[in-house]
């Protein structure tokens, strides 16, 4: 926790913005980092006892970004171990507890950004994402996780210097995607416009993401059929899609989806071959984020590192697709459930124009744990 200096730089945002020199939505806000990225100066862990002691004298990029936006850095967010499950209860800070519920996981391995975003700790967070491993836990935590496009956000930094095998290297090489936990829609466009890259936008993104929330037109919408849910979260599901519905959304049911394997080989011509075929009536994509209500920390631990299910979530990873998922619901042991809305590459506006209507209507992005 950097106490101290998220004081003095609030102080200094507070001169700075009464002085004029205002430098947009995110001067002054309370932002965390996954303890992936390197902070220059500050201990980057990755949650793992061997480096414990290990402390970057270079930010990663996105932290570089994050300053430039003036944002306050407030700490490293608790993780599961080097990124390797989806429970965040190994690692050498110990397990991350769901807000919600604290016999619970909070999901991974970006469990403690989206456990510090639905306490209200900090208003947003930069984590990764392989799997899910913002996602999950974002819709474990009921708030939002995002993940764009393959290589819009910089991964450059993330642990960087440390060795890694060929096998675990040419995986990430290919999947992993720097991504961010918020707390709603609209703070999705706010970070994606600190974050992105400008070169990878579109001509109007690059202007501002917060402008695919004021459009008038509706994406048309594809509800996949071939999913996994247990009964209690395809419920959540199809009511929201009801809400769709009601709100004159074009729906195509049906979309049966290729779920990919974990075979690297085809990647490229898979993306190309994917990204042409499955968008071609619709604009984006919608299913569960998750396959069942977060389980208790001890179901968690007989089943394994990867007890929060991917099924759902690694298809996006695979073929470089940007993820939302947004609270749609809760449980019937008051635990929240979450949407997924996936688009084609580059298309982040559709995803933030459908989830924004998505999240007009309803109020369950505005629940929080501790009332």
């Amino acid at each position: 926790m950097l106490a101290d200096q998220s004081l003095e730089d609030a102080q200094k945002a507070e001169a700075d913005i009464r002085n004029g020199q205002w430098n947009g939505p995110l001067h002054g806000i309370t932002v965390g980092v996954k303890d992936f990225f390197d902070t220059a100066g500050i201990k980057t862990t990755g949650a793992f006892e061997p480096f414990i002691n290990r402390v970057p004298t270079v930010d990663a990029e996105v932290v570089t970004r994050l300053k430039n936006a003036g944002a306050i850095i407030i700490g490293k967010m608790n993780m599961h171990e080097l990124g390797m499950g989806t429970t965040s209860l190994v690692g050498c800070f110990g397990p991350v507890h769901n807000p919600w519920d604290q016999n619970h996981v909070a999901g991974g391995s970006s469990g403690g950004s989206a456990a510090a975003v639905a306490a209200g700790l900090c208003f947003a967070t930069v984590d990764t994402d392989a799997i899910g491993s913002c996602r999950l836990p974002a819709s474990c935590c009921g708030v939002t996780g995002f993940k764009p496009t393959f290589g819009l956000i910089s991964t450059k930094g993330i642990l960087a210097g440390e060795p890694v095998d060929e096998e675990t290297a040419q995986t990430l090489a290919y999947i992993s995607h720097t991504a961010f936990t918020c707390r709603a829609v609209e703070d999705a466009a706010i970070m994606l416009n600190a974050l992105a890259n400008p070169a990878m936008s579109t001509s109007k993104e690059k202007k501002d993401y917060r402008l695919a929330l004021t459009t008038t037109q509706k994406p048309s919408i594809g509800i996949v059929k071939n999913f996994k849910a247990t009964d209690e979260v395809r419920a959540a599901f199809l009511q929201a899609v009801e809400t769709f519905r009601s709100l004159g959304f074009t729906i195509h049911e049906n979309i049966q989806l290729a779920f990919p394997s974990f075979d690297f080989k085809q990647i490229v011509e898979s993306r190309q071959t994917i990204s042409q075929t499955l968008f071609k009536q619709i604009d984006v994509l919608l299913l569960p984020t998750t396959t069942d209500v977060p389980p208790t920390i001890g179901e968690a631990q007989a089943a394994g590192p990867q007890a929060v299910s991917s099924d759902n979530t690694f298809f996006c990873n695979y073929y470089g697709f940007p993820a939302i998922t947004i609270p749609c619901g809760f449980s019937a042991n008051g635990l929240p459930l979450g949407l997924q809305i996936v688009a084609p590459q580059r298309g982040e506006g559709s995803i933030l124009a459908t989830g924004y209507a998505f999240q007009k209507a309803t109020a369950w992005h505005e629940k929080h744990p501790f009332g």
